[in-house]
Order: structure tokens, then C-alpha cells, then sequence
């Protein structure tokens, strides 16, 4: 089960205030723990104070012997401080007690102090205490403010937060926007990503770049379908019209069978411009080669050769296989894009010339090609070659019998094996073929 997908600006509202909230409690802490620590500080100087004091105030009463004395003095210090409290007893009996203030929290210090007497030595218990009543009561009120601080400046952060993520992601929807608007067939108006913040210019630029690429597919497919529908009309108008022209009287059945063996003849066009399709389809969508094997291409030629043998008697011609390679490739790819191009230049050159299969090799492809004396093809037309349903020389061929994808056919297994495919003229001699890549 997939989590539930968040939304960005609430994400970065919560963690804005998450983040508020740790950052002011970590200070606040800080801040308390260091003034808790200075008050802590300040009261045991303090005491260090008052315990100099009494431990001088015993060591004068000493040197007169006079306790009546030293309760006096003691008595006359004790008296106006009642956040100060003293206690001093000898072997258990109270000596002096002052009357501090009632309650508060106290921090007290015991201390033995040596005390002579009648010639004798003894020892003084004596106990030192400071009242930390006011400066308890001031942490308490210095932690309830910083615990409002934090409460206050958290939702201070996070309202302010989620106001700045708000307006911060405005270009996202306006981006949204504008791209619910692009069409297809508007992919000539891109959007324009120096209008947007930085960070989202190589989206836009891709965004670009992806709708480009469905303009050309939408207007290859609206292209694709208009050729198909014009491609298959005349079969079907001939099929149509023959077998209601057979229809409308009785007929010899040497008259009717004229008929069948012409519409099946346009049936046999139209399913091989179906197969054709299916196979371009196929392609488009990313289709691999169905098996592979390392296999000789001039084998693959002269078999192609062999099947062309008597067109080629026919026509007075003879053909050749130039050069020869080992590649891994799909052999019956292969000889049916040969087969395409060795039955193209068979139509249009010169009789009694000779036609070439020419096969080479470098690091990174092997090139195969198909050489034929003849009359060029125009300039113009060589680029578009390759496109579906398109002929170059329909009027010169004469022909309805060649539908215009078997170079798009030859193209297709090129892109399949990682190649691609050319044209040119030179010297009176056209050369039509494909790459195939090492390995691809």
C-alpha cells in the first residue's frame, strides 16, 4: 500500500514550525540553564562571604574568651538580614540560633571551626545558610516568559512560514496553468522559462523539449493516418467497384474468376500494407529484435541474391556482394531490409549494369548498402526517402504495386539495431542503405 502523497506547502509549514520550535526551545533552555547557573554562582559567593565573616567574627570572640561578646556581635549582624541564617553549637548545645525569615528555599554550608577556650581547644559546629526564595522566584517567571516565547515566536514563524511558502510556490501554479493550456499543436509557443525562478528553468526547458517531440509524433500520426486512409481507399474502391460491376448481370465463370484474381490481387496489397504497419508499429513503440546471432552479412546478401534471381534474369541485370562482416544482428531483419533495397534498385537501373551490395566496417558500425546504375534521384527527394508512403518516382515506375514503406521499413530495422539509415548519388550511381551498431 502506498503512503498517502503530502502536500509540499503543508510539509514545509510543518517543518518550519517543527524547526521553530526546536531552535527557540534549545535557546530558551540555554538561557534559563545559564541564568539558573550565574544565580547558583552568585549565592555561593555570597555564602563564601558570609562564612569569611562569621569565621573572623569567632576568631575575635576568641581571643577575649567571650561568648556573651560574640552572641552580641553576631545578634547585631543577623538582626537586619533575615535572608541569611546562622546556627552555631558546641558538643551538641546551641550556642546561637538567628531568626531568619520563615520558608523560601535555602542553601547552607557546614563548617567546624577550631575554638579555644580556658586553654583547651574544642571545635565549633557552625551552619551557614543563604535564602534563594527571590531568585527562585525569579527563574520561575523567567521560565514562564521564555516558555510563552517559544509558544508565541513558534506560532509567529509558522504563520509568517506558511504565508511565505504560500506566495513562494505561486510560480508552480502559474507553471500549472500554463501548461494545462498547451496543446499538441501548439507546441510552436513554448513556455518561456526566463519568467520563472531559476530553479525551475531546466523543468521548462525539458517540459519544451517533451512537447516538441508530441508535436512531431501528433503531426507524423495525423500525417501517418491521412496516408493509410488515402493508401487503403483505392484497394478498396477496386474492390468495390469490380465486385458490383460483376454483380449487376449473369456472368461466365471464366468472367467471374478474371474478377476474383483481380481483387485478390488488391486484397494481397491490402494485407501487405496491414503487415507493413504492423511492423512500423511495432517499431515506433520501442519493439527489440526478436533473437540475435553473431551471423556473416554476405550470406545474408547472397541469400536475399538468390531470392531475386530470376526479377533480376528478367530485367538483365546482375548483382554482386562487395566485402563481408561477422555481426550480431537479427539475420531475418536483415534480409528483409536487403531485400526491400535490392528490389528498389532492381525497378530503376540501367539494364544490363550491375548491382553491388557493398558491406563494411569500422569500430563502432557496420555499413551495408545498395549500389545501382541509373537515373538519379532528385536532390530534393533524397531527405525524404524514408518517410512513410512516400515514392519518389511513382510516375516514372508506373506502378500501384508498391505501397511506399519499404524504405521506412529499412529504417525501422536500422533504428532496431542501433543504426541508421542513408541516401546519396554520386558519379551516376545511387547508394541506399543502413548502419548496424557493434553490439547495439
Amino acid at each position: 500500500m502506498s503512503a498517502r502523497p503530502h502536500s509540499i506547502q503543508s510539509r514545509l509549514s510543518l517543518w518550519f514550525a517543527a524547526q521553530t520550535l526546536f531552535g527557540l526551545s534549545v535557546i530558551c533552555l540555554a538561557i534559563y540553564l545559564v541564568t539558573a547557573w550565574n544565580f547558583s554562582e552568585k549565592q555561593a559567593d555570597e555564602l563564601d562571604h558570609k562564612s569569611q565573616l562569621v569565621e573572623h567574627l569567632l576568631k575575635e570572640a576568641e581571643k577575649g574568651g567571650d561568648l556573651v561578646f560574640l552572641r552580641h556581635k553576631l545578634d547585631d549582624f543577623f538582626s537586619m538580614q533575615d535572608d541569611v541564617s546562622l546556627s552555631i553549637s558546641h558538643a551538641g548545645k546551641e550556642l546561637f540560633q538567628s531568626r531568619p525569615a520563615v520558608g523560601g528555599r535555602w542553601m547552607r554550608r557546614d563548617l567546624v571551626v577550631p575554638w579555644q577556650q580556658g586553654g583547651l581547644t574544642t571545635q565549633l559546629q557552625v551552619q551557614i545558610g543563604v535564602n534563594m526564595a527571590q531568585e527562585a522566584r525569579l527563574l520561575e517567571r523567567l521560565a514562564w516568559t521564555l516558555l510563552g516565547a517559544v509558544v508565541l515566536g513558534t506560532a509567529l514563524v509558522s504563520l509568517t512560514g506558511m504565508w511565505l511558502v504560500r506566495r513562494g510556490l505561486r510560480p508552480l501554479k502559474a507553471l500549472a496553468d500554463q501548461t494545462a493550456a498547451m496543446a499538441p499543436d501548439k507546441a510552436n509557443q513554448p513556455i518561456d522559462a526566463m519568467a520563472f525562478a531559476e530553479e525551475l528553468r531546466p523543468w521548462i526547458t525539458q517540459f519544451n523539449a517533451l512537447l516538441l517531440r508530441v508535436q512531431r509524433a501528433y503531426v507524423q500520426l495525423e500525417s501517418f493516418n491521412a496516408d493509410v486512409a488515402h493508401e487503403l481507399r483505392t484497394p478498396l474502391a477496386n474492390l468495390i467497384g469490380s465486385t458490383e460491376l460483376a454483380l449487376t448481370r449473369q456472368r461466365a465463370n471464366e468472367e467471374l474468376q478474371t474478377v476474383l484474381a483481380s481483387n485478390l490481387e488488391e486484397i494481397g496489397r491490402l494485407s501487405g500494407i496491414v503487415t507493413d504497419m504492423l511492423f512500423l508499429s511495432k517499431a515506433d513503440r520501442g519493439t527489440s529484435t526478436r533473437s540475435r546471432t553473431v551471423v556473416s552479412l554476405a550470406a545474408q546478401a547472397r541469400d536475399v541474391i538468390d531470392f531475386y534471381d530470376a526479377m533480376l534474369d528478367e530485367a538483365g541485370l546482375k548483382a554482386e556482394v562487395r566485402g563481408d562482416a561477422m555481426a550480431d544482428v537479427d539475420a531475418a531483419l536483415i534480409r528483409r531490409a536487403l531485400s526491400n533495397l535490392l528490389g528498389n534498385a532492381i525497378r530503376f537501373a540501367t539494364p544490363a549494369s550491375t548491382l553491388g551490395i557493398d558491406i563494411a566496417e569500422d569500430s563502432d558500425e557496420f555499413t551495408i548498402s545498395v549500389v545501382n546504375r541509373g537515373e538519379p534521384i532528385d536532390a530534393t527527394a533524397l531527405p525524404r526517402l524514408f518517410e512513410r508512403f512516400y515514392r519518389a518516382a511513382q510516375a516514372r515506375d508506373g506502378s500501384t504495386r508498391h505501397h511506399g514503406l519499404g524504405f521506412s521499413i529499412v529504417e525501422a530495422i536500422a533504428r532496431m539495431h542501433g543504426g541508421r539509415v542513408f541516401a546519396s548519388n554520386q558519379d551516376g550511381e545511387t547508394r541506399i542503405g543502413f548502419t548496424v551498431r557493434r553490439n547495439g
